[in-house]
């Protein structure tokens, strides 16, 4: 199923985990809704503006959520988050990919995910529409554990 013109529903849900351990990543038709205006309001965006981007991880159901110790207040389960990462590719770095959606998109939370001070290993980013809070955040591992702090 086609969510946009450059986005497919399996880009969303597909997950090793979710095979693994048995359990359903379909999107109800209100997570649908949201994967969709995820993917206009910036998906679609960063598509024109790069060329082909990597979906990493987008729909999550509860259950796969647990599963793979996810937040339980994740985004992902609403279907209003992506984590982008452009590792292997050649048109865009993730660092690019960050400070596009940072300077020029609408959003509701980015995040760059751990990496180096100039790179990260990711970058999570969610649309709440009507809500979005423009949150700008860095992923850190302190004692073993995530922690965020304002990106700076």
């Amino acid at each position: 199923m086609k969510l946009t013109a450059h986005f497919s529903l399996a880009e969303f849900t597909r997950s090793e985990s979710a095979k693994r351990h048995g359990v359903s990543n379909e999107p109800t038709p209100e997570h649908l809704k949201n994967l969709i205006v995820l993917c206009e309001k910036v998906l679609e965006p960063i598509r024109m503006k790069f060329g082909p981007i990597n979906i990493s991880s987008g729909y999550r159901s509860k259950a796969l959520n647990h599963y793979i110790g996810g937040s339980l207040n994740s985004q992902h389960c609403e279907a209003k988050a992506a984590d982008i990462d452009m590792d292997g590719m050649t048109n865009a770095t993730n660092k690019e990919i960050f400070d596009f959606i940072k300077d020029t998109l609408d959003f509701d939370q980015l995040i760059f995910e751990f990496g180096t001070k100039d790179a990260p290993d990711w970058v999570h980013v969610s649309y709440n529409a009507g809500k979005n809070r423009k949150q700008v955040l860095r992923a850190l591992k302190v004692n073993g554990k995530t922690a965020y702090a304002p990106y700076k």
